[in-house]
């Protein structure tokens, strides 16, 4: 029996979400466990709440964790917590490295080649591009995998995605939206960037869509990073509806984002970290998907819609689209408006716009719909 776990992941918005069912399993076979996670220090406050971890442990790797030497500093610290089991829940080599050299009693899960030597059993992960078509499965399913070949669990217990807000960071959520809206307004929420080109979705089609909805009596909420500050602007500039326009991108945390994803009806997004932060905020979402691939990132939720097209190239997985003139990013440009907002409205129509806080749970229906055009 396990009393003193550590589990590793440290990078992106979309990845700590696909721990949290893992997290949850982990909590039901080892009750009386010191669950602790490790993750990138600006993650923190998405984890900090959840109720089946007694600590979170972050690292700066940008900061005061960045480069070798303080590396290994941060190393000898685990060493020090005698951990009796470590899993490593993603395949870099920061991850990899701390993982084996932690000084668990058992360590497994993910690992660069070079550091395999030092595991106790490597799992192979299913959602990585390298998996063999026949072989690949959604991540959670992946990580919920090593949970039962390599750590022995017995009871998976998947409630989906799940994100546990600070108190302080849902007050702040609750003042905004009335701030910002009127008393039974209803609000569609936009997330236009994505860390890749050949993610996001035609910024001319989502003016498009805000227009529509705008018109149709919603108010829209334009969501996102400061990085996206510009796509956002860009998308303004082309809307004929100004009125009803609200943009926070760039303004909030992301636990105040999950607050407002919460209170919203309908969730139009691309494949992104928000995306998958509100798929734990239970909120209905319609996604375009380019170069991600389908079987390892759908937005976790029967509930939701994924559409595609059938590109040849699709999943692609590269940053910049190689293909040039009208078929430079025909994945994206060959999802219509007409389509997307077809489904969308299907959604809202399904509980007449209700915030996602109203909808009601549907537990073991993670398989979303997927639209192939």
């Amino acid at each position: 029996m396990y009393k003193n776990i550590l589990v590793i992941n440290t990078m992106h918005i979309g990845d700590l979400m696909l721990v949290t069912p893992a997290l949850r399993t982990l909590r039901t076979n080892y009750p009386e466990a010191h669950i602790a996670l490790l993750t990138d220090k600006p993650l923190g406050d998405l984890v900090r709440c959840n109720e089946n971890l007694d600590e979170c442990i972050l690292i700066d790797k940008h900061g005061k964790d960045k480069g070798l030497l303080a590396l290994v500093r941060f190393i000898r610290k685990i060493r020090a917590r005698h951990f009796d089991l470590v899993i490593n829940f993603h395949r870099n080599e920061r991850a990899s490295a701390i993982a084996a050299f932690s000084g668990g009693k058992r360590i497994v899960g993910y690992s660069q080649p070079g550091f395999k030597r030092f595991f106790d059993k490597v799992m192979p992960n299913c959602a990585m591009a390298d998996t063999p078509q026949e072989l690949v499965k959604h991540q959670v399913l992946c990580h919920l995998d090593v949970l039962k070949e390599a750590v022995g669990v017995k009871n998976i217990d998947d409630r989906g995605l799940e994100m546990m807000l600070p108190p302080e960071e849902e007050a702040k959520a609750a003042a905004l939206w009335q701030q910002e809206f009127a008393p039974g307004a209803k609000v569609i929420a936009f997330n236009i960037g994505a860390s890749w080109k050949t993610k996001r979705w035609i910024d001319s089609y989502f003016a498009a869509c805000a227009d529509r909805f705008i018109r149709e009596g919603y108010d829209i909420a334009f969501l996102g990073g400061p990085t996206d500050v510009t796509l956002v602007e860009k998308c303004r500039a082309q809307m004929e509806e100004k009125e009803r326009v609200h943009v926070f991108t760039g303004k909030i945390s992301l636990t105040v984002l999950a607050g407002l994803l919460r209170r919203c009806s309908l969730f139009l997004t691309t494949d992104s970290g928000p995306m998958h932060v509100g798929v734990a905020m239970n909120v209905p979402i319609v996604t375009m998907f380019g170069a991600s691939p389908v079987p390892t990132f759908y937005p976790y939720d029967g509930k939701d819609v994924l559409i595609k097209t059938p590109e040849p190239c699709h999943p692609c997985g590269i940053h910049e689209c190689p293909r040039q003139g009208k078929d430079n990013m025909a994945c994206m440009k060959n999802i219509p408006v007409d389509v997307v907002m077809k489904y969308a409205e299907e959604l809202l129509a399904a509980h007449d716009g209700a915030p996602a806080y109203a909808w009601p749970p549907h537990p073991g229906d993670y398989k979303c719909r997927v639209i192939e055009l």
